[in-house]
């Protein structure tokens, strides 16, 4: 089944959904019983989708949860009221103090603060490393190590990194491999055929499409399911119903919705790199982008979110070109089906495994579900702007 066809009838279970269309919004703090034996029989099966305690969830969620799990090709679903929620979540649920952690050093921004700030005070050991280490990863493994964190691509910066290659050399030392998948959504790659044992999604993104709810999703194998469940539910991790049948219903259009981001990205990154002053294009379609290879190899497809880097530029001309945008809007999440631009200052300061040029500025975009060429004249008209303020 192809995946277009797939999200349109994956967690439909009557089950849960009751024989409608899109699974109910069951709201429920408290589950009652008639009989001590129904209590029981509830208790003992809270893991298996019975109706047990609100922040087990009901069927809205169960619903949900089935559909990620079989899209991304895992065992079972864990739901959080964030995408980092979700990243700490799961890495929370498997790491302790004394633990060492691999975490790629072109990670979620936030996601290096849970390191740096939390979990380094929880006695916790963070390694960042180069996303592009491929083999190399072995040098690094200690005996304490836990948990190999990846994120492809990468946060701003675009690397796509060599997953199989990586997990495999993780399970040899029987590391946990976590993936932040978000880029890819639930469609575009196969992480647990790659050798991924989680996959996180900040749902918030794609899944949901409409920049209107918080959410993120853990999915995992038959090997960590357990853990990752249990672990999860006792960190209190629990989401809104409502919120929740808003990231389903998402969900149904998210294989339309991908291939417009696609074609529309394309479209304007292929006309960037025309111009004077781009230095190169970082959409992981691109030669031009780091591990382009294991794009080629690993994805189905891409998306609206990519980076390009300018040959030259300050603040000030930066500045100029992402203000005063018609269409493009300044914002730091993406998914949504509007477009978005930033201009990205201090990479370096959050790259401690790697280097990056700082003299020649970044410009984020997330290309939205508007006519490009539409989007394409806003960016002419702000290289304009540009190119006037470097004068």
């Amino acid at each position: 089944m192809k995946k277009e066809t797939q999200i349109i009838s994956v967690g439909r279970d009557k089950k849960w959904t009751k024989g409608v269309i899109n699974p109910p919004v069951f709201r429920a703090s408290t589950m009652v019983f008639d009989t001590m034996k129904e209590m029981r029989f509830a208790t003992k099966n809270r893991a298996k989708g019975e109706m047990f305690y609100g922040r087990r969830g009901g069927p809205t969620h169960f619903a949900f949860q089935a559909a990620i799990a079989e899209l991304e090709g895992g065992v079972g679903t864990a739901l959080y009221p964030s995408g980092s929620a979700a990243i700490s979540g799961a890495l929370l649920s498997f790491l302790k103090s004394g633990d060492h952690l691999l975490m790629v050093d072109t990670a979620y921004e936030p996601t290096r603060d849970l390191c740096d700030k939390l979990m380094a005070g929880f006695g916790i050991e963070t390694t960042y490393y180069d996303p592009m280490i491929g083999a190399g990863i072995s040098a690094l493994i200690k005996p304490n190590t836990k948990v190999l964190f990846l994120e492809s691509p990468g946060s701003i910066t675009m690397e796509i990194q060599d997953v199989p290659t990586l997990a495999s050399i993780a399970h040899q030392h029987e590391l946990v491999v976590m993936l932040d998948n978000t880029w890819a959504s639930p469609i575009n790659s196969r992480p647990f055929d790659m050798g991924v044992d989680i996959s996180i999604q900040a749902a918030t993104k794609y899944i949901v499409g409409h920049s209107d709810v918080m959410m993120g999703t853990a999915t995992a194998n038959e090997a960590h399911w357990d853990q990752l469940r249990e672990n999860s539910y006792l960190m209190g991790q629990c989401t809104s119903p409502d919120d929740v049948y808003l990231a389903s219903r998402g969900l149904r259009t998210l294989g339309v919705r991908m291939q417009q981001h696609e074609r529309n990205a394309l479209k304007v990154a292929n006309w960037l790199k025309s111009r004077p002053e781009v230095d190169h294009i970082r959409h992981p379609a691109f030669d031009t982008c780091p591990g382009h290879a294991f794009f080629e190899r690993d994805f189905t497809a891409a998306n609206g979110l990519f980076s390009f880097v300018l040959k030259e530029g300050d603040l000030a001309s930066v500045t100029a070109l992402v203000e005063n945008m018609q269409h493009f809007k300044m914002g730091f999440s993406w998914g949504g089906f509007e477009s978005l631009i930033l201009g990205v200052f201090g990479i370096d300061r959050i790259r401690t495994a790697t280097q990056w040029d700082s003299c020649k500025p970044l410009i984020r975009l997330h290309v939205g579900l508007e006519n490009p060429d539409d989007l394409i004249a806003d960016l002419e008209a702000g290289f304009a702007r540009f190119n006037q303020a470097l004068k």
